[in-house]
Order: C-alpha cells, then structure tokens, then sequence
C-alpha cells in the first residue's frame, strides 16, 4: 500500500513522534500517540484510481507493527479493535513478539527501494502518509489536519539516485511535449509538483549539488503564477531549513489535487510504467490527488483559469454539498404614508411604487423558495423597534432608488483621506450612508459624521439621572452636546488596524488588529466594551452579520472564527486555509461565510456546522475581496493578479472572468438590485461591470458536470461599463448608498 513508502526515521524522529503534539485544526492538540491508529491504517483515501494494491504480506507485516508499537504503549482496547478490524487471529502478536525489524522488511510498496525498519519508524511512515481517508487526527488532504512536523518529512526519506532526478524528469518532459495536443495541456499540470516534490526529497537526503542543479535546470519551465512559491522554494537549501518552513508543511501535508480526464490519465500511467519510472509514480502515489474525469480532456485556457492556487485545483466532491443561496423571508413591516410623501408623488405613481417593495421586503413568494434555508435554521436576534424604524426609512428610501444598467450609471462620490500619515489600512460606511470610519496604521480608529449631524456622546450617569425619561425626546435629550464634533478618534489597539466594520444597527463598531484582538466600540459612548482574544497573530479582517450579532474574523493563524458580540470564545472555528485568511464576508442570509486566502483559494462556510461546502480556485494570488450578490447566489472575489473572479455559489462553479484592473483589487461591491459591480484597485482606478448581463448570459448547458467546468468567454470589454481614474488615491473600499450612489475612499498617495 502506498502509506507504506519511505525508508528509516532517525532515532530523534522516533523520539518526536512518539512526543510532539499534532494540531486537530481546530485549536486542539492531541498527542501524537497510538490514539492515531484507532482505525485501520491501511483505509487511505485512493486518489482518483492511480493507487496499485500492496501485497498482502506487506500489509499484513504493516498492522502487526501497528498493533506491537499499540501494545507497548498499553493501548489494549485499540490493539483488540484493530485486530478484529484486520481478521487477524488472537495469537498473530505472540508470534512475532520480539521481532520488531522483521516487521518492516516488506520495503516500500510500488518498487520503493527503502530499508527495513522497527515498529516505530514502520509507523511514522504511515501516519506521514495517510491521505483524506485516514482517522481524523491523520488526516493529510487540504484544509485537515496537519501531522507532526518529523512525521511528514519523513516520507522524503525513500533513496533513489540522485543523479537520476533529472534524467527521470526529463524523459516524462519528453514524453510529455510529444503527446497529442489535446493530452499535452493537461498533462503538463503535473510538471508543478512534481518539480517540487524531487526538489525536496534531494535537499532532504542531502544531495544539495544535485538539488541546485535540478532546481536551475527545470525551475524555469514553470508556469509564471508559482514565481512566487519557486522563490521561496529556492531558500530551502539544506535539510534543516525543512523543519520550520509553513510553505512546506502546507505542500506536503495537502496533496496537490490535478483534475485529469481518464484518457490522458491512463496515458500517462503507461509510460511510467513501461519504462519502469518508479521515482515518479511513487511520487504521483504518494503526494497527488489525480481527480479523473470521463470526457474530453479539457483546454490550457480552461485549466488555467482554474489552476494557481498552493494545492492544486479544488476536488469536485468539495463542491457538491447543498447550498441554501436563497435570501430569509423579512418581517413584514406596514409602511405609512406620510403627507409629504403623498403630496411629492400622484396619486397613481405612489401605490404602484410602494406595492413592489412593500412584497419583496414581505417576501410572501420567497416561502416557495427552495435554495432558502429555514427562518430558524441558525438563531438570529429579534428586532428591535428602532431596526423596525430603520426598515421603514430603508422601505422609503429603496422607494428612491435609481435604477442602474449600461445606459444609466452611478454618480461615484470619492471621499479622499488627504494627509494620512498614520497609513490608512481599512474603510468602512454605515448601511444608510451617514457615518464613515477609518482604520490606521498608527493604531487608531476614526470615526467621522458625513451628514450635518454631528457625533456626540451619552451623557454621563450622573447627567441621565436628570433627565425626564418620559419625554417625547428622550433619545435627543440623553446626548451631551458638549461632546459634539465632526469626528472622534477611538484608542485602544496596540497595533495597527486592518479591519473595520459597522453593525447594521449603526450601535457599534468592531475593529481588527496586528494585536490580535478585535474590539467592540460603542458608537453611543464611543469606548471599546469588549476586547475578543483568540487569534495568536494579526487579525486581518472582521464583518459583521447583516442581521448583527454575529461577526467574522480572519488572520495569519489560517483559520477564521464565527463570534457573537455577547460570547468572549468563538462560536465555531472554520480551519482549512494553507495560509492567511485576509477577506471575509457574511452571505446575505447569514446562514454562510466566505473566506479569502494567500493559499489562493476562496472557501465557504455553513456557519451552522462548521463544515466547509464551497471551495474556489483560480486567483493567482493573495485574495483581498469579496463581495455577495444581493440575491445570494454569486460572489465575485479580486487578488493581487488584478482579475475579479465570477462565482455560481448553487453549482460551485466559475463563471466569468473580468480582466482590466492593473493592482491588486481591494473593493468589490454590487449595487443594491444587483445590476452592476463595482471595483476598486490599488491601480487607483474604479471600474463598473454589467452585472446583469455577466449572468444572465449563463446558459445551464455550458455547466458540464463531468470537468465541473464551462467554457468562459473572454468578455471582459463588454461587460465593461466604465473606468474612473483618481489622480493618485489607491481605492480601498466601495459602498453603494441606499439610492444606488456608488461613494469610493482611499487615502491620497502624493
């Protein structure tokens, strides 16, 4: 079986096996000891049909040094399920006994040339090896949970010659180049890991002339979006700069999933084993994931709209899991009328105004909706008589509304931070538009008024007392006008602010930071109430829910955390990322939260189960926006690579590609009915797209289940709207109004 390649352990990562704790993902850690192998060791996961059965003998020899090494560490209870689990009859231990070097005599499985070894390095080499099927704790496939750090490295440890990597390499490059057209592109997906993988089994038997040639010899055929991973991959010189290198980890420890259809597969296959190429079969075996489609082998340019990210494509089953994209039914709310409404409008236009948005706020046809998932699904906070209000002043402005398409654009308001030496580093608006706040490199957080009404505090205690409560004006009689001004300045973090975000009631305000915490502030008293701590390392984004109560938090720790403003622990603890979580978002409904990585993938989340049911690739870079559609059934995401992404969230799909910005794009935001999508990049330019048209012109045919893959149009210019230039100001964040006026902000880069 192909757990079982790999040579000997040496007796220190005997020793830190048995002693170092392994993270579960989920911020516990449990010893790395014989709890490992509860279940079979022989249940890998078999990668698309590219695994070749082990002999018996072999496995057999595998379980019994499973099963001593169980027994000496006086794990009965496990040693009796996992004989009875293996057929094993009662007296197979006392047999073997004392013969612990026997047990690995078998060598490597699939022509691996390894030596004999003892119980424990028999079982380091399985538990480095397990695949998406092992037990939980040794789970090995993106976003699971990462063995210890001796344990995965050792499975670079099979000697083959050294002087052989580049001729083996070579000859499937050849190979490879004189294939069919149709065969060649795909086929050339796995140059990439492969490239990797010899690189680091050289450096990791310390053949380090040979590995510095490999890598300069072959380096350069790579595809362009892995400079970035080459160049850290070429710092790695020796065996000791393995040990604590995360890129590494993450690379060996989530096999690289290609996605391939059977015939070019079944190609490949052949000529490794025609001409006997064990290395490289051993390491498609043993660290990809190949996941193999029946149809026709798909195009360079669709695998490369899908191909970037740090391990390799998304598997289908990832994408399969029902979606509940659909919106929550609002609480109907009447709308009176007011005099001056009816005066503004006749009679006629009112009614029939009023009609439609009074049903798609009540939403009396959503209770047919099969993609909503259930009002009481996930438990939401009840609303309150001022959000009724606010409602009623949202239902009156929606009245309002400007509606947009290609022949009628947003007026674009550009709020300019002008002599921002404290380096501003997020933005955030209030839903209705009226307050703005900033976050700062220097460690604060302001806040400032855009309408006349200035900021003012609550009263103090002492000034409430002499109040009369039962005043029609209360709510204007507790501020102190003392304290009004344009703007107020929030301290508190002790480093600098990366993400900011106002509750939908306009109450508070949370803010991230390099600190690790993230803080809830009073917009009433403008003091920080609570301090989260969970995150080790800098908070890089923070939302809130648009129902409040929730929020969402990611960082450099590679997870996000799902909170609610009255718990001090994180309800839920989504891990899974390879590397910084840098965006996050809240689904329209609640019910979901998507995430952006720098491991270049976009995952989302149901907030009820923790689970993972989405996971995107094709950015080519770090992940900085994200934004829903109003109606929740797409998300548009941009990166560093300056393409924003189109996503069909029910069927898991890529749907468009939108390429003009030059900069990382660090906005993305759809107007309020869905028309048109905004984005801001560091190229100091906004852009607007034809939102409408981008899905409308989907047509269910083009989704072919069996590539999970359609065919993307190179459509970008005309779906292209418009593109506004600032004179030197990076756009950092886009809101639409409640109107449908698009307000940019940045700070001014003389």
């Amino acid at each position: 079986m192909a757990a079982v390649q790999g040579g000997l352990v040496d007796a220190d990562e005997e020793k830190d096996i048995k002693t170092e704790p392994s993270n579960d993902g989920c911020g516990n850690n449990n010893a790395n000891d014989g709890r490992l192998l509860s279940a079979s060791p022989g249940s890998s996961a078999p990668t698309g049909t590219n695994k070749t059965p082990a002999a018996a003998p072999e496995d057999q020899q595998t379980l019994l040094a499973v099963l001593q090494f169980l027994k000496k560490n006086k794990l009965t209870e496990s040693v009796e399920i996992l004989r009875r689990e293996a057929g094993l009859p009662e007296d197979s231990l006392d047999l073997k006994g004392g013969d612990s070097s026997a047990a690995g005599s078998g060598g490597a499985a699939s022509g691996g040339d390894s030596e004999a070894g003892d119980a424990s390095s028999l079982l380091s080499r399985v538990t480095g090896s397990s695949s998406a099927g092992a037990p939980p704790t040794t789970k090995a496939a993106p976003g699971e949970d990462q063995p210890d750090v001796n344990v995965v490295l050792s499975a670079y440890s099979q000697q083959g010659d050294p002087a052989l990597y580049g001729v083996y390499y070579s000859g499937l490059k050849k190979f490879i180049e004189s294939v069919l057209d149709c065969h060649r592109a795909e086929l050339s997906q796995v140059f990439y890991p492969l490239f990797v993988h010899m690189y680091l089994e050289l450096v990791y038997n310390n053949h380090e002339n040979e590995a510095k040639a490999f890598f300069e010899k072959f380096s350069g055929d790579q595809e362009c979006y892995y400079e970035e991973d080459l160049r850290i991959l070429s710092s790695l010189t020796k065996k000791e700069h393995m040990r604590g290198n995360e890129t590494l980890l993450d690379f060996r420890t989530s096999k690289f999933v290609l996605r391939i259809s059977r015939d070019s597969y079944q190609l490949l296959k052949r000529h490794l084993q025609e001409r006997q190429n064990n290395q490289i079969w051993n390491i498609i075996q043993e660290h990809l994931y190949i996941d193999i489609f029946d149809g026709m082998p798909r195009s360079k340019s669709q695998i490369d709209a899908m191909s970037g990210s740090l391990a390799g494509e998304a598997k289908r089953e990832a994408n399969k899991a029902k979606v509940y994209y659909g919106l929550l039914k609002e609480p109907e709310i009447e709308l009176p009328l007011d005099d001056e409404d009816e005066e503004a409008e006749n009679e006629e236009g009112k009614p029939k105004k009023k009609k439609p948005k009074k049903d798609s706020m009540g939403s009396k046809s959503k209770k047919q909706d099969p993609n909503a998932p259930s009002q009481t699904r996930i438990p939401l906070p009840e609303l309150k008589d001022s959000d009724k209000l606010d409602k009623i002043m949202y239902m009156k402005e929606a009245t309002k509304r400007i509606r947009l398409g290609p022949d009628n654009l947003p007026s674009i308001c550009f709020y300019t931070f002008l002599n921002a030496y404290q380096g501003l580093t997020a933005v955030d608006f209030t839903d209705d538009s009226s307050l703005i706040a900033g976050g700062f490199a220097d460690s604060t957080v302001r806040v400032w008024s855009v309408t006349p009404k200035k900021l003012r505090k609550v009263k103090s205690a002492a000034d409430l007392n002499l109040i009369d409560k039962e005043s029609d004006d209360v709510l204007e009689r507790i501020m102190d006008e003392k304290t009004a001004s344009e703007s107020k300045i929030l301290y508190g973090h002790s480093g600098p602010v990366y993400g900011i975000s106002f509750s939908p009631d306009r109450n508070y305000l949370l803010s991230s930071s390099e600190d690790g915490t993230i803080r809830l502030w009073s917009l009433q008293t403008f003091t920080c109430l609570v301090g989260y701590k969970g995150h080790n390392y800098p908070v890089w984004d923070t939302q809130f829910s648009p129902h409040g109560y929730y929020f969402i938090s990611g960082g450099h720790d590679r997870v996000a955390r799902l909170w609610a403003t009255d718990h001090y622990q994180p309800l839920r603890i989504f891990s899974g990322h390879l590397a910084d979580v840098t965006c996050t978002r809240f689904h329209p409904n609640s019910n979901y939260v998507v995430t952006g990585s720098s491991d270049r993938t976009i995952r989302l989340w149901d907030v009820l189960n923790g689970n993972c049911v989405r996971i995107f690739t094709g950015h080519k870079g770090p992940i900085h926006a994200l934004a829903f559609s109003p109606n929740g059934k797409f998300l548009a995401s941009g990166a560093t690579d300056g393409r924003v992404l189109l996503w069909d969230i029910g069927h898991g799909l890529m749907v468009g590609e939108l390429k003009g910005h030059t900069d990382t794009i660090y906005s993305l935001r759809f107007s309020r009915d869905g028309e048109i999508l905004a984005s801001g990049s560091m190229d100091n330019t906004v852009r607007l797209w034809d939102a409408t048209k981008a899905f409308d012109d989907l047509e269910t045919d083009d989704f072919t289940a069996a590539t999970g893959h359609i065919h993307l149009q190179d459509n970008s210019q005309e779906l292209l709207l418009g593109t506004y230039l600032s004179k030197s100001t990076p756009v950092v964040h886009l809101h639409f109004t409640r109107r449908n006026l698009l307000l940019a902000a940045g700070a001014y880069n003389p």
